[in-house]
């Protein structure tokens, strides 16, 4: 077995053999390279969204707790979504007997900060270093209930095991860890539109053998995917992409211990969990794309309604006004029941709680003749929102003639 300066006899070659650090790219099958493709482009896409500054730190603060959530979540944080994105943006506390849960989301927010940071004031952020992990592993376990044998961001001194897998012996802990940095840290592109792929590929394989190493004797799991948040933020990835992998790995959990089972038991095929790990990927940036476009449509939903209006100054004109505006909203796009308009929100109650029936059908009259809205059974008025493809470039496609 070839080897490199300094690596013989080293325990690992005999006990954790796969751990050579090597990639085959030639055994990529053809769906990984045009799933990688599309990640490029779909972050592109993502990254270049114009959305309003409330909807941008919106979308940050939901993906930042979709992230933090399902990182936590696979290590048994029992906190749902909606609590972890409270903790996040209004520093919520917990009941005493859960506020170590809220410590542990309190350490990964502290963490991605430090990772931000750093990218923005340094170019070394970039690289994989050593002692940076261990930090990520420090700052991730700091103020957590653990065992008399873990010490954050130390190295083990002792075997683990996580379910039938042992981690790699811990006299060469220190030694693996340098060398995966130094591999990560050589995988480059020179292309700029192969940037973000590839460094989604430095950032699965990182995740891969990290976790296969295992260096730590608590917190492997999120120290890993943390180091997937660094490399896909250094690599350019947008912000609110770079944590959808965590959020995927949860919500496939079963399907992600299952995947980093096989790869520990095949001898160091990495293939196939880089290909599970990039599918989820581009199946994230889909929908988190949707989202984005909700949101687009709704600003430009409320420019046309306004651009309608523009000539109409009469107090009938305004409450038709904030009526279509109501209804254009994203929750509103299956329609809303119409003994349920006037108490869509306060504005439109004190628009209409004075009037008679007669007003609220005379105004939707009105605006079904000004092409605003249309009614749908059963009893239901819509936002004739496919007025907006008229802005659109024009193309043949039946599904846009609806």
């Amino acid at each position: 077995m070839a080897t490199s300066p300094g690596t013989q006899d080293r325990t690992y070659q005999r006990t954790h053999p796969w751990l050579n650090f090597e990639l085959d790219l030639r055994r990529a099958s053809r769906r990984l390279w045009m799933n990688l493709g599309a990640v490029q482009s779909k972050c592109e896409h993502v990254a270049n969204a114009l959305v309003p500054p409330t909807v941008a730190e919106e979308l940050y603060h939901l993906y930042l707790a979709k992230g933090i959530h399902g990182t936590t979540s696979i290590e048994g944080n029992t906190l749902s979504e909606d609590e972890v994105r409270q903790r996040i943006v209004t520093k919520k506390r917990l009941p005493k007997s859960q506020e170590y849960q809220g410590q542990e989301i309190d350490n990964i927010v502290n963490a991605c900060n430090e990772i931000a940071d750093t990218l923005l004031h340094s170019e070394a952020g970039v690289r994989l270093e050593p002692m940076a992990i261990r930090r990520y592993n420090a700052v991730i376990l700091n103020n957590l209930p653990l065992r008399e044998d873990v010490h954050p961001g130390e190295f083990r001194r002792h075997n683990v095991g996580v379910a039938d897998y042992r981690g790699a012996p811990p006299e060469d802990c220190p030694y693996l860890l340098e060398k995966l940095c130094e591999w990560i840290n050589s995988i480059t592109s020179e292309e700029d539109d192969e940037v973000i792929a590839t460094g989604v590929l430095r950032a699965i394989l990182a995740h891969l053998y990290f976790v296969w190493i295992h260096p730590f004797t608590d917190g492997n799991g999120r120290t890993a995917r943390l180091m997937e948040v660094q490399i896909l933020l250094g690599a350019g990835m947008p912000t609110i992409a770079a944590h959808l992998l965590s959020n995927f790995y949860n919500q496939t959990r079963p399907e992600y211990y299952r995947q980093l089972s096989i790869a520990s038991k095949s001898g160091g095929k990495v293939l196939p969990f880089v290909e599970y790990a990039v599918q989820g990927l581009v199946d994230s940036l889909d929908r988190q794309i949707k989202r984005i476009r909700l949101y687009q449509w709704g600003v430009a939903w409320r420019d046309y309604v306004y651009q309608c209006f523009r000539n109409l100054k009469t107090p009938a004109a305004h409450r038709r006004r904030t009526l279509a505006l109501e209804l254009g909203r994203n929750k509103y796009r299956n329609g809303v029941p119409l003994r349920e308009l006037i108490t869509l929100t306060p504005d439109l109650a004190l628009e209409y709680t004075p009037k008679t029936p007669k007003t609220l059908s005379r105004d939707l009259n009105v605006l079904r003749r000004m092409g605003l809205i249309v009614r749908i059974p059963p009893g239901k008025v819509v936002a004739k929102r496919s007025m907006l493809w008229s802005l659109l470039p024009e193309r043949l496609d039946k599904r846009r003639r609806r």
